[in-house]
């Protein structure tokens, strides 16, 4: 009886280990597949984190250019006003704006005994011409000057100096004017559109046009700042703007040749900014433009 016993513990004992064994390998193989699905997970996670990045690190491009096509377009709007200008001139053939808005800045300059031109150059007041239209027949500056502008008031002109070299006068005006701006000169090119303001004859703020006919003439003192141009000048022009077509100052009307028609001369306006800040630099110690 208890041999009987005996084997039958010795099978359910064998049962038992032969469960274990079962048990242990699908323990084993559940927490193979568990290893398995968490590395899947993390390699998904990894996927995710780098296609994120990617995401990222195009939408900062993205931003970095849209940044750069906003600066592009800040730095093309800066000059929007003065293409529109340029843009109405040259395609309506038609200066009138632009002569309307910059005879404001322009003035009869008159003295006892002659008549020219003149324009201002800053806000308060500062105005330059010619110094020979300054001088009365024996060659000296006049004792009594007189800015008329377009609107017809006469106001008291104080020379400040003048340099002979560049027939260049630096006058000042009470109160404030609105000033003309100098265009860089050396951008100027043989051909462009110009117009000439100033008080030919006595008859004022006439405007001629013309085109730049030739650049660096000299005068008769062999100085290379001249601009010559067809536009029409003639006594009472002289110290009077030559204008672009974008409404800057390229010159500052100077002589012509009287034997003939369409050789007029400007002085360049980089001479004449030169000749500007010399004086206020001597005078002020500071530049004026």
């Amino acid at each position: 009886m208890r041999k009987h016993h005996k084997i039958i513990l010795g099978g359910f004992s064998t049962i038992v280990l032969i469960f274990m064994i079962v048990a242990a390998i699908l323990l084993n193989g559940l927490i193979v597949k568990q290893q398995i699905n968490h590395n899947q997970v993390l390699e998904k996670i990894d996927q995710v984190d780098s296609e994120t990045q990617e995401k990222i690190n195009e939408l900062a491009i993205s931003i970095i250019g849209t940044d750069q096509d906003i600066e592009d377009l800040q730095t093309g709007f800066s000059s929007v006003n003065d293409e529109i200008t340029y843009l109405k001139a040259e395609t309506k053939n038609d200066f009138s704006d632009l002569i309307e808005n910059s005879i404001k800045s322009v003035m009869t300059i008159r003295t006892l005994s002659s008549q020219g031109t003149g324009f201002v150059i800053t806000k308060d007041g500062y105005v330059v011409t010619n110094h020979h239209v300054l001088q009365n027949e024996q060659g000296e500056l006049s004792k009594i000057i007189q800015a008329i502008t377009e609107d017809q008031q006469i106001l008291p002109a104080k020379h400040i100096a003048s340099l002979i070299d560049l027939d260049l006068a630096l006058l000042k005006l009470p109160g404030e004017h609105l000033p003309l701006t100098l265009a860089d000169s050396d951008e100027v090119i043989i051909g462009e559109r110009v117009i000439a303001i100033g008080n030919p004859q006595g008859f004022q703020f006439s405007a001629t046009d013309g085109i730049v006919s030739a650049l660096h003439r000299s005068n008769a003192n062999g100085l290379e700042a001249y601009i010559q141009t067809n536009a029409q000048l003639n006594p009472g022009n002289s110290g009077g703007p030559l204008i672009n077509s974008n409404g800057k100052v390229i010159g500052m009307n100077n002589f012509k040749i009287i034997e003939s028609e369409g050789l007029g001369f400007a002085l360049e306006s980089n001479y004449l900014k030169e000749g500007i800040n010399y004086i206020s630099q001597e005078l002020y110690n500071q530049t004026l433009i």
